[in-house]
């Protein structure tokens, strides 16, 4: 029979999932009237000094964490004998079955899905916090796409694969990684093996060992190489397929060491620089020694609690899931080839990028090859530059003090000398002012306007567009500027000269920059009025200088 209410706040709706340590229940805060999950402890488990402790752990652990790919943590308490965590309900369905429905997810869709999962084991790691079971089944995926991921602080179940002294593990055999099983205390790299598994089935659909029990697929975790992504799928980047055989390296010197570099490559996996990459490869058999681990030597507690997982859906925090046992580790050397063998860290190593302004080019090398950087990836742009003289770097596309792949592609903006300053050409003669850009800046665009002018002899530059007095370029810049150029004044003779008194005829040409002479005929009436032009209305007409005079004729 379910209960009703816990603690006099919580009403429960209903049970949504069940584990072999835990029940969790839908749940209405008649306080803050929201929806909430409920995680009860199993009353045959109260008095069980180990699970109480661990699920009180699982408690803190999580409550310290705010992060938008995290279900929050409420409340936790005991009531009349029951232990509790009240936390986040989501809408939504668990990574698991998401995957059982759809298979192998796009590749940019997975890359989405594990930027906001490592970034929320990243978060817990920041704050002192292992997972150690990270799998679909505790990541829980609502409508919008958003992943929130559950049971922090992994708190053991009662019938599930545990970890004691006398060497058995916890956690999900499919996802587990080979060094649990040497009773070393885990570190953030068990989380970044697991997080590396799960990618893996991101991108094909399954995960990539199996096996009838714990033990079977723990093994083969341990002895066998890392199925390759792109033999699943040749249109996987290699940059993709490499993250997945960095974070799954059973040899812990050749894994990624944190969620941060992991999620860097993650970051630049799909840059074009870096898809077509080489294949990390692995040496299987440097791992001799420790293939002679007596697997013997390991217990376990449950081979049968991955059943466990079929009974969880469309609720927050997932319960624990049994695992297996191993033998020990296998060393996968990583190796990388441009400037030479490298060791890296990310899928090419990091580095600090040393200062290399106010070098030239050849010292620049240099520095960058001590500090371990693939100098063949150097390329230089060449810009004009005041502070710095010619042949200098004035600036690197990374700043001095940056942790950056050391096949990163870098930048050197070199010095080729000072800028070229805007002359103010305006009232010169436009033949010179052209002259002094051509020999400048001889990529110059010019173009020229021409404008008749009363006031200015032809050829002299009136107004200047596009590059203003003042400014300063590049001495190789192919920007434009446009002179307006004055020529001589220019018109149609208008019609309506005819007919109108002399004088005022000639003003309305003066105006217009037109040289008038004034030519009377005889035996006239004397109106004053002008009878003709020369020459004739409706004709163009430059004035060119004062050779060319337009005729008035009036009686």
């Amino acid at each position: 029979m379910m209960m009703e209410q816990i603690a006099n706040r919580y009403e429960i709706l209903s049970l949504i999932g069940q584990g072999g340590m835990a029940d969790v229940y839908k749940a209405k805060d008649m306080i803050l009237n929201r929806i909430v999950a409920i995680k009860v402890l199993r009353d045959k488990l109260s008095g069980d000094a180990m699970a109480l402790v661990r699920f009180q752990r699982e408690a803190s652990a999580a409550s310290r964490l705010s992060h938008p790919n995290v279900v929050d943590i409420y409340d936790v308490g005991e009531y009349e004998g029951m232990h509790y965590i009240v936390m986040e309900y989501i809408r939504g369905r668990t990574l698991k079955d998401l995957i059982a429905q759809r298979g192998a997810l796009d590749v940019d869709e997975a890359i989405g899905i594990m930027k906001q999962l490592i970034s929320a084991i990243d978060h817990a790691h920041d704050h002192n916090i292992i997972h150690r079971d990270i799998k679909p089944q505790n990541v829980l995926v609502k409508d919008d796409g958003t992943i929130k991921i559950t049971d922090f602080g992994i708190a053991v179940a009662h019938g599930s694969v545990q970890l004691t002294f006398n060497n058995t593990v916890m956690g999900s055999a499919h996802y587990l990684a080979p060094e649990t099983t040497q009773g070393k205390e885990p570190n953030a790299q068990v989380d970044i093996y697991s997080l590396g598994i799960v990618f893996y089935e991101l991108l094909t659909g399954h995960v990539p060992f199996t096996g009838k029990t714990p033990t079977e697929i723990a093994i083969k975790h341990l002895r066998k190489p890392m199925p390759y992504v792109r033999d699943f799928n040749p249109d996987i980047p290699q940059s993709v397929e490499n993250i997945i055989l960095k974070a799954t390296a059973k040899n812990l010197d050749d894994r990624y060491v944190s969620c941060k570099e992991m999620l860097y490559d993650l970051m630049h996996c799909m840059d074009i620089e870096y898809r077509d990459m080489k294949r990390i490869k692995v040496d299987v058999s440097s791992n001799k020694e420790l293939m002679k681990y007596d697997n013997g030597h390991i217990g376990f507690e449950d081979e049968e609690s991955e059943k466990e997982e079929k009974k969880k859906r469309n609720w927050i925090p997932t319960v624990m899931i049994s695992a297996a046992v191993v033998i020990s580790i296998v060393v996968l050397v990583l190796i990388a080839s441009i400037t030479g063998i490298i060791k890296i860290s990310g899928f090419l190593g990091y580095q600090t990028m040393p200062n290399v302004v106010n070098l030239t080019p050849d010292e620049a090398i240099d520095v960058l090859q001590d500090a371990h950087f693939n100098t063949s990836r150097v390329t230089y742009v060449y810009k004009a530059n005041d502070k710095y003289e010619k042949g200098k770097v004035i600036k690197a596309s990374y700043k001095e003090g940056e942790v950056i792949l050391n096949d990163a592609k870098i930048v050197l903006t070199v010095s080729k000398g000072s800028t070229y300053l805007v002359p103010d050409f305006t009232d010169g003669s436009y033949s010179e002012a052209a002259y002094e850009l051509a020999k400048n800046c001889p990529n110059v665009q010019i173009e020229v306007e021409y404008e008749g002018s009363k006031d200015m002899d032809p050829g002299i530059v009136l107004q200047q567009k596009g590059l203003t007095p003042g400014k300063r370029i590049d001495p190789d810049s192919k920007e434009t500027i446009t002179f307006v150029v004055s020529t001589y004044p220019s018109i149609v003779i208008p019609s309506d000269l005819i007919g109108q008194d002399v004088l005022d005829a000639k003003d309305e040409l003066n105006d217009l920059g037109i040289a008038v002479v004034l030519s009377h005929i005889e035996n006239g009436q004397g109106s004053n009025k002008v009878m003709s032009v020369s020459p004739d209305v409706g004709t163009k007409y430059v004035q060119e200088g004062t050779n060319s005079v337009v005729t008035l004729y009036y009686d």
